[in-house]
């Protein structure tokens, strides 16, 4: 036993398919989409963006966040979803933060994007109106806020940071967490994160720059669950949605040590920078990224069973990353899951959703399809394309890449 060897004690997502974990998992293996039409605003007939991938309301649920005069402070959805989803992640854990324990619980639980959707909603109304905005507008804004609310909801006072790399931020913040087990800084950490970037000017942003799904002109119009296609030759960009994500890390003495239930470890990480473009992905040290993780993880990369791949849906993207795991894997590469063909991108939350929901399949071994897929000559890869399928899993590689060349991979591990 590796006493400061981060293992998974538990997790809770939030994501268009659903609120409870259990359904969300059920709807992934049955190949669901929880992709529709926009409707978190009023889009007019001539914006490029029309569908997207949208959180369920948790405004009808029991919490006190969630009441008016608390959500007239925090009006940002990030803040009352990250909260629900640390404080239920923390539930299934059954671990109490006591006064004892609180300094030794660290929080790296993060969001990419923030609260800006509460700065441009004052900018607008003292633009139109002249009111001046409320005291809250840029707390609400400030991202470390969400990690600030966190440790305000649960007690911890242990390290608190947040990491932001972009549409890596998940999986960025798996990676700080184990580094703040493996220094003895923390005992547990509170890991994820939040992003609900379906606000007008960075949806339309996201179209203007060539990265979010918009219909072929000329084209006859496609359901909105078709629309995200990763690997596929027709692929078109990624579908912009929104949620969250919760991992909650130990170290494997602390959760031994007080009867914590463990089936799943990190065993490997690597972070590298592309110094190269804002947006498109830089194929070696994206390959570095992946053979550094499983190199850290002891093992060679014919023990990996499978892959969780970022898998955007853009051309560039989607390319560079088959590249990447080909050159590291050669021919024999294994499945490859694409989860966002069933959630679309949830940004910085992303990476956190899609490693949970690899973490469910280690644990059943089974892989969710990967939907809309069309074979492109350049890209032969095994996508589990044809439905859900039982494949046992020890290891596991997930993959995550944001904006100015962040790459960050982890290798999950299931203990046996």
């Amino acid at each position: 036993m590796n006493p400061n060897r981060p293992v998974i004690i538990a997790y809770d997502i939030i994501s268009p398919l659903g609120l409870d974990l259990e359904e969300q998992w059920r709807r992934a293996l049955a190949g669901e989409s929880g992709v529709g039409p926009l409707t978190r605003f009023a889009a007019g007939e001539n914006f490029p963006v029309k569908i997207a991938g949208q959180a369920p309301a948790i405004d009808h649920l029991p919490y006190d966040y969630l009441k008016p005069r608390e959500q007239a402070r925090w009006p940002s959805p990030i803040f009352k979803y990250a909260m629900l989803n640390v404080q239920r992640a923390l539930a299934r854990s059954g671990i109490q933060i006591t006064p004892d324990l609180a300094p030794r619980v660290a929080i790296t639980y993060s969001s990419a994007v923030g609260g800006l959707d509460a700065v441009l909603d004052a900018d607008r109304k003292l633009k139109t109106s002249g009111a001046l905005p409320l005291p809250c507008a840029n707390p609400n804004s400030c991202i470390n806020m969400v990690t600030g609310k966190i440790s305000m909801l649960t007690g911890a006072t242990g390290p608190i940071v947040s990491t932001i790399t972009a549409c890596a931020t998940g999986v960025t913040s798996m990676i700080l967490g184990a580094m703040l087990l493996a220094q003895k800084r923390a005992d547990v950490v509170l890991c994820g994160a939040v992003d609900f970037a379906l606000v007008e000017p960075i949806v339309a942003g996201f179209a203007t720059m060539g990265g979010a799904f918009v219909p072929k002109e000329g084209q006859p119009d496609e359901a909105p669950q078709q629309a995200s296609r990763p690997f596929s030759l027709h692929r078109r960009g990624f579908v912009i949605s929104e949620g969250a994500g919760c991992i909650i890390l130990a170290s494997e003495e602390f959760a031994r040590a007080h009867g914590l239930p463990h089936a799943v470890a990190i065993a490997g990480w690597s972070m590298t920078s592309d110094a190269h473009h804002f947006v498109a992905p830089h194929l070696a040290t994206v390959q570095r990224c992946i053979r550094e993780s499983i190199e850290q993880a002891g093992i060679a990369p014919a023990e990996i069973a499978a892959v969780n791949a970022h898998a955007a849906s853009t051309r560039v993207g989607d390319k560079v990353e088959f590249d990447a795991l080909r050159a590291v894997f050669g021919e024999k590469l294994p499945p490859v899951t694409a989860n966002k063909s069933l959630i679309g991108h949830a940004m910085g939350a992303a990476s956190a959703i899609e490693s949970i929901l690899a973490i469910q399949g280690m644990l059943s071994s089974q892989l969710p399809p990967t939907l809309n897929y069309q074979s492109d000559p350049e890209i032969p890869i095994d996508c589990v394309a044809e439905g859900c399928r039982k494949l046992d899993q020890r290891f596991v590689l997930k993959n995550a890449f944001g904006f100015g060349g962040c790459n960050s991979c982890v290798v999950f591990e299931r203990l046996e």
